[in-house]
């Protein structure tokens, strides 16, 4: 196991960069999160922590052409909020990865608070048959990313993050690209905070889910990488 890093969060999410502001305020208590790098073969504790999340409002889709093409996304409430539990959906369980890709080149972040798992990351990179990778060296997907339900908000996605753009870096990914659909708002919003740009839609990608859009978003991590 490799020790990545320790970032301290205050309870308002407010990470490790604004902690002197945070500390002075009533109510501003400051949380260590401990990051570690871990072997892809603790993928059963690593699924530990849930990903499900309930879907109360999705995100419709446009394409705005002024001559530099953009994509609108617009929040909208649904009638009846559901459940959507990515680990349920056959094959995409954690547990299951092993037997779908070879892992060798993957890697695997924890995180820690007072001793207990939190939240982790799983990045892809350099495997062959893993059509999100686009056949390119230099890319990093970040394949799964999740945070305990107690733990959401506090700031523990936003340094797993980062901890997955350094993991990047050291491999001289000149990006990171990630996978969401219009019915993951929180998620939607969270990597835009972190600088990611939506850079392709698909409407068409899930055959058994017409209702969701698939959201590619990338986050340039070199100069000049593209």
């Amino acid at each position: 196991m490799k020790y990545v890093g320790r970032w301290a969060v205050a309870d308002s999410g407010v990470t490790v960069e604004a902690r002197d502001r945070t500390m002075g305020r009533p109510g501003g208590t400051r949380m260590d999160i401990d990051l570690r790098e871990e072997p892809l073969h603790n993928l059963e504790e690593y699924a530990s922590i849930p990903i499900a999340f309930t879907v109360g409002t999705v995100l419709d889709v446009t394409v705005e052409d002024d001559g530099a093409p953009r994509f609108v996304l617009s929040e909208r409430r649904i009638s009846q909020p559901y459940l959507k539990d990515y680990d349920a959906i056959g094959g995409e369980h954690p547990g299951t990865w092993e037997e779908r890709f070879d892992l060798s080149s993957w890697g695997m972040i924890a995180a820690y608070r007072a001793g207990m798992r939190v939240g982790g990351a799983v990045i892809a990179f350099n495997t062959a048959g893993v059509d999100m990778l686009e056949g390119r060296d230099d890319l990093a997907v970040l394949w799964d990313i999740r945070v305990a339900p107690d733990a959401r908000g506090t700031g523990v996605g936003s340094a797993l993050f980062r901890a997955v753009e350094q993991w990047a870096v050291a491999r001289s990914c000149g990006e990171i690209k990630v996978e969401t659909q219009n019915i993951n708002v929180p998620a939607c919003r969270f990597y835009a905070r972190q600088g990611c740009v939506l850079r392709k839609i698909d409407r068409e990608a899930y055959a058994g889910l017409p209702d969701e859009v698939q959201l590619l978003w990338y986050k340039d991590l070199l100069p000049g990488s593209r």
